[in-house]
């Protein structure tokens, strides 16, 4: 019998994986049956069991590259600081992310990622090992951003007199109530975002302009 290549087991397992991802993305993760999935990448049982053993693997599987695409979109973030103003940065990037990320999963709605991401943080609350995965996406985020806070913080754009990770925990907050509307009122743009960011920037505690 003829050895199977890696590449045409890689090949086979990102079927798998978009065919899934399409059926979270359009029916939710539990509306979604392992018999859609065979249906959606129409490959046999065995052949997908082959490669996960149920929708749990697959979810987590899903999750985690939805996490290494923010991730990756986001260690972007780090090139452009502090040259352009951190409002536009991380709305940019944040809006390239669910834009890119909607297409990959072979749909035109851009609020399509932010609804996968939203179902994923809300599965973390069951499924212990899609919390582990969340837990360790979310500190690596941290560090990232930690990076880009720190830029602005030496450039003079933002207070260096408040820890820098109190200030990168209140951006995530920021960016993912972004998400959760995205998913919730689909229409919500990353403009608002940016300039809301630059509003709160521009500002000192009296509402007055910042130097």
């Amino acid at each position: 019998m003829a050895r199977v290549s890696q590449a045409h087991l890689d090949a086979r397992r990102r079927q798998i994986l978009d065919g899934a991802r399409r059926c979270f993305t359009r029916n939710g993760f539990h509306a979604t049956s392992m018999q859609d999935v065979f249906q959606e990448t129409g490959l046999s049982a065995g052949a997908v069991y082959r490669y996960f053993r149920g929708k749990d693997e697959l979810i987590t599987a899903v999750a985690d590259e939805a996490f290494e695409w923010m991730r990756d979109a986001f260690e972007s973030a780090t090139r452009e600081a502090p040259l352009r103003p951190l409002g536009e940065v991380i709305g940019g990037v944040l809006s390239r992310a669910l834009e890119e990320q909607a297409r990959r999963a072979g749909v035109d709605r851009p609020s399509a990622f932010a609804e996968l991401i939203v179902q994923v943080w809300s599965e973390t609350l069951r499924n212990k090992q899609l919390a582990a995965t969340l837990h360790a996406g979310y500190d690596r985020m941290r560090g990232m951003w930690g990076e880009v806070v720190r830029a602005y913080q030496e450039a003079g754009h933002l207070r260096a007199d408040v820890p820098t990770d109190d200030v990168v925990r209140t951006l995530m907050a920021l960016t993912q109530g972004f998400i959760v509307q995205r998913a919730l009122f689909k229409d919500v743009d990353s403009a608002i975002l940016r300039n809301g960011l630059h509003a709160l920037m521009a500002a000192d505690g009296s509402g007055r302009r910042a130097p």
